[in-house]
């Protein structure tokens, strides 16, 4: 059964009430989501596995974005993250786009790139001729790491040489093109890195030093784009002060970090529910930003000649379904379920998606009402619970600090002792 993930009124549910119903809407049995419960998901003994000196786990909530259609597909996605409004955010910017048919996306491959430095080269210039020219050598000495790899349509493919001026001397770097498949792939291609280094250095006649994977992953862009629609943006003035606000952010440094950090809210929370590398990810989206020199806007968003909205993205995505804590780790096997994908571009292609529809729902919050007010009205909740709170008061506290406009942890403990005193209106 497809997807279907317009799921209304979601926020008013109960915990295990909303398992269920995105259960349901995913097409798959409630059991296939329970590792996402605390208490049926990652163990300490599996959590020793996966890491060194292990103590104890991290919590982190993780949500589940509606109303996304990618690529004609409904998907229900899911979001680790500890940040208030993040996945309301991106669900009601997915409703916004879907009434103009939702995201499409496209991809440019599953290509990794390692690096080989070669150092002290007498003739660099030389060295990378020499080098180019022991292509076909070099690549089936890498091929010969990963059989599997190259029995699935995958492994080393090409590779370029360039020469780098350095403070410390003329370096010769090395780059080993290998598409990865469904894997993030830094494993295969860094044992591959380290397969043809003495081989590199031989053909050289030097040495190599560093030889491990770039996390700018140029060779792994995926573009998501959508049209969010006017009226519901708020009208033609919202529409066209998100295109200031976008231009702003293309032309300015310090406003473009603000504008590419809500657009990774949205990224991170998917790449971290899936088990993915956030580290890698973030790293690879940040120097794209920077790829032309400066530090720039990671979206655009444009007017179209009918009035509505047009955004686009382009980031690099390393993320994967083989290996890794995404096979490891039960909660995020459980997210890939939810999810519905089956390839690394498929996941990708969400992770876009949702980046874009993060960074729309930001830019318009700012745009028209300010980024407060949402914000802020739903860390209320937060607020309310850090003020010791049980679950049956959280809700009418909240409401009360908003409705004051003190949105503070002591006003919300004052709140709260009148609650229990009887003497509060709340």
């Amino acid at each position: 059964m497809p997807t279907n993930s317009r799921i209304s009124g979601l926020r008013d549910h109960t915990p295990d009430e909303r398992l269920a119903l995105v259960a349901e809407g995913a097409g798959i049995e409630p059991d296939a989501l329970k590792a996402l419960r605390p208490d049926d998901g990652l163990s300490l003994a599996q959590a020793d596995h996966m890491v060194e000196n292990v103590v104890g786990m991290v919590g982190i909530p993780v949500g589940v974005a509606t109303n996304f259609t990618i690529d004609g597909t409904d998907r229900l996605v899911p979001m680790a993250t500890e940040e208030p409004s993040v996945v309301a955010a991106a669900s009601n910017a997915a409703r916004m786009a879907r009434e103009h048919g939702g995201f499409t996306t496209s991809y440019t491959g599953d290509v990794m790139i390692a690096q080989i430095q070669v150092l002290d080269a007498v003739d660099p210039h030389g060295t990378r001729f020499a080098l180019l020219e022991a292509e076909s050598e070099l690549l089936a000495l890498a091929n010969e790491q990963d059989p599997v790899l190259v029995s699935l349509g995958g492994g080393a493919f090409g590779i370029s040489v360039r020469v780098l001026p350095t403070r410390a001397g003329t370096q010769v770097i090395v780059h080993l093109h290998v598409d990865v498949r469904d894997a993030m792939g830094a494993n295969a291609v860094n044992t591959m890195a380290e397969a043809i280094a003495p081989r590199i250095a031989e053909l050289s006649g030097t040495r190599t030093l560093l030889r491990i994977l770039t996390n700018k992953a140029e060779l792994r862009l995926t573009r998501a784009r959508a049209v969010f629609d006017a009226e519901l943006l708020g009208g033609a003035q919202v529409v066209d002060d998100i295109v200031a606000a976008s231009a702003f952010a293309e032309a300015d440094p310090y406003r473009a970090a603000t504008h590419n950090k809500g657009i990774m809210n949205g990224i991170t929370a998917v790449v971290l529910a899936t088990g993915n590398d956030t580290r890698a990810v973030e790293s690879g989206c940040h120097s794209h930003a920077a790829r032309d020199g400066g530090y720039t806007a990671l979206s655009q968003f444009e007017k179209d000649a009918d009035g509505n909205l047009v955004g686009t993205l382009e980031v690099p995505l390393a993320v994967g379904l083989v290996g890794g804590a995404t096979r490891a780790h039960p909660s995020a096997q459980a997210a890939v379920r939810l999810l519905g994908v089956e390839t690394a571009r498929e996941l990708a292609s969400v992770v876009a998606a949702v980046g874009l529809a993060q960074n729309l729902a930001a830019c318009r919050a700012l745009a028209a009402e300010g980024i407060q007010r949402g914000h802020m009205t739903l860390h209320a909740r937060t607020i309310a619970a850090s003020a010791g709170a049980s679950v049956d008061e959280i809700g009418a506290v909240a409401a009360r600090i908003v409705a004051d406009r003190r949105i503070r942890v002591e006003h919300a403990r004052d709140v709260l002792a009148e609650l229990r005193a009887g003497g509060s209106d709340a």
